[in-house]
């Protein structure tokens, strides 16, 4: 952790805490890590949003949150931490105010951008685990060139339609995000078909990715693809490997 001195629980959040402090393998000293831990969210959208509230609920004490602009009616079918009444808003108010009404001991560094090549490596160096949930792939390669060059686990996720797709990536160890798309879609557009229970489902699963991680229990999805259609509810797990040639992390 990039955590020097220890934060601990107080009797309030034990108590908060207790039914997951229960959890074989994780219990209360996997729930300070969690608190002493910062996370790094990339889009606090349909998917990220739903990230970030299971983490805020799960007691994470800090996060850099990335996200920019304002509340547009199309964001609600999905985008749980915004508003009707805070149409054409800023986002990143919201999604403050949202989180701090469900866990008020939150730390939150808001940045009220979207991730790029200009302020990735100063967001990224701060976390301990980064989660993107970017919808398009030049704020995505930003971020995955940033986790590489410092060595964090990023949580990988994405979804279409009814579809769902989830990786942990630990530089050094699996495929970075340039492994497995050495090129981004020409096809792929800003807007795309999308229910909001999808993108929920999946965030909860990030979420616990991101759980496992920082308490350092249960095993996390390396060298793993998770794909998942809730058209059938069919789920399969593909074995990914590194690209020995890759330009970004084929030198670790």
């Amino acid at each position: 952790m990039s955590v020097n001195e220890q934060k601990r629980l107080s009797k309030l959040e034990n108590e908060i805490y207790s039914w997951q402090s229960d959890v074989e393998g994780f219990g209360p000293d996997g729930q300070e890590k969690l608190k002493n831990a910062t996370v790094l969210i990339s889009r606090c959208g349909g998917l990220g949003g739903v990230v970030a509230y299971e983490l805020a609920a799960a007691g994470i004490g800090k996060m850099i949150l990335a996200h920019a602009g304002n509340i547009k009616p199309s964001d609600l079918n999905r985008q749980l931490l915004m508003t009707r009444e805070g149409i054409g808003q800023s986002r990143m108010d919201s999604i403050q105010c949202r989180l701090k009404e469900l866990n008020p001991d939150l730390e939150i560094q808001a940045c009220p951008e979207n991730i790029s090549v200009e302020n990735a490596d100063a967001l990224v160096q701060h976390a301990d685990v980064v989660v993107d949930a970017a919808p398009l792939f030049e704020e995505r390669y930003a971020m995955n060139d940033a986790v590489v060059k410092y060595g964090k686990p990023m949580i990988e996720c994405a979804v279409f339609s009814l579809e769902s797709h989830l990786t942990t990536m630990l530089p050094g160890m699996t495929p970075c995000l340039r492994c497995l798309y050495p090129e981004k879609s020409t096809t792929w557009k800003r807007r795309f078909p999308v229910f909001g229970a999808v993108s929920g489902s999946l965030g909860s699963l990030a979420a616990m990715e991101v759980i496992k991680l920082i308490g350092g229990f249960g095993e996390p999805l390396f060298n793993v693809l998770l794909s998942y259609d809730l058209n059938d509810v069919s789920f399969r797990r593909y074995n990914i490997r590194k690209d020995p040639n890759c330009p970004v992390c084929s030198h670790l």
